[in-house]
């Protein structure tokens, strides 16, 4: 069971060229990182694998659980099994995190979930993450702060429980604390029934969830790919090191 990216080409519908030829494959139990500098592509990536339509596939594929999805809808890949946790959340002032994740579960199952077995699922996930009740009483993301956000996109991936989650520089714009508490639900979400993609350009995220697989991007291609030793050379070294290895064996 896994989500695989094989030959991926992707342009904006502007019609300039963002990914040229990106191959990854995440079991089900993995966690990966995908890192690279600023533009390299990685949101792109992301985006491409949920269906953003400013992208456009025009070459190779999107395979969930052997299911070929490149054409399918948002919504058809978040039923396949694949989730999201955006850069940069939506606010919706009116609606609360509760109702909002409530229609969220719901619009991945036949029937609609009863409230107090809704109560309770939401109860048991917002204690494994140390999140207080009164937080899914205020409005989705209205007023949020950075890490409130990112909060509410780990308790959203806690109560549809993907196959696939893609989280995307989720640590992006966080103090210490507030990544350490993602950080934690991450790790306590992991199992051998998720697989993850962390998309990040820092390492510091590293430091709390340590993926088995890290994949270097620079200019919309792969270019290196390690364990937990990739992440810690990267630390230390930076991007640098390897884009001049990249421009060394082109030329």
């Amino acid at each position: 069971m896994s989500l695989e990216i094989q030959n991926l080409h992707v342009q904006t519908d502007e019609g300039v060229e963002i990914l040229h030829g990106v191959d990854l494959k995440i079991n089900k139990g993995e966690i990966h990182a995908l890192m690279g500098p600023n533009g390299s592509g990685k949101s792109t990536l992301a985006n491409t694998i949920m269906g953003n339509p400013t992208y456009e596939i025009t070459e190779g594929k999107i395979i969930v659980n052997g299911d070929d999805i490149s054409e399918a809808d948002p919504d058809e890949r978040a039923r396949a099994g694949v989730f999201m946790a955006f850069q940069y959340p939506a606010s919706i002032p009116g609606v609360s995190v509760a109702n909002f994740l409530r229609m969220a579960v719901n619009a991945g199952r036949e029937e609609p979930i009863k409230v107090l077995e809704f109560g309770k699922v939401l109860r048991e996930n917002m204690d494994l993450l140390r999140i207080k009740p009164e937080f899914t009483k205020r409005y989705l993301n209205d007023g949020f702060s950075g890490g409130e956000k990112k909060r509410a996109e780990i308790l959203q991936m806690a109560m549809l429980r993907p196959e696939f989650a893609v989280l995307d520089e989720t640590d992006s714009g966080l103090d210490v604390d507030a990544l350490r508490v993602v950080s934690d639900g991450v790790n306590a979400l992991q199992g051998e029934e998720m697989g993850t993609l962390i998309i990040t350009h820092y390492t510091r995220i590293l430091n709390y969830v340590e993926p088995q697989f890290v994949h270097v991007m620079l200019d919309g291609r792969i270019v290196r790919e390690g364990g937990p030793e990739l992440g810690r050379e990267l630390e230390d070294l930076g991007y640098d090191p390897i884009r001049e290895e990249v421009e060394a064996n082109a030329s």
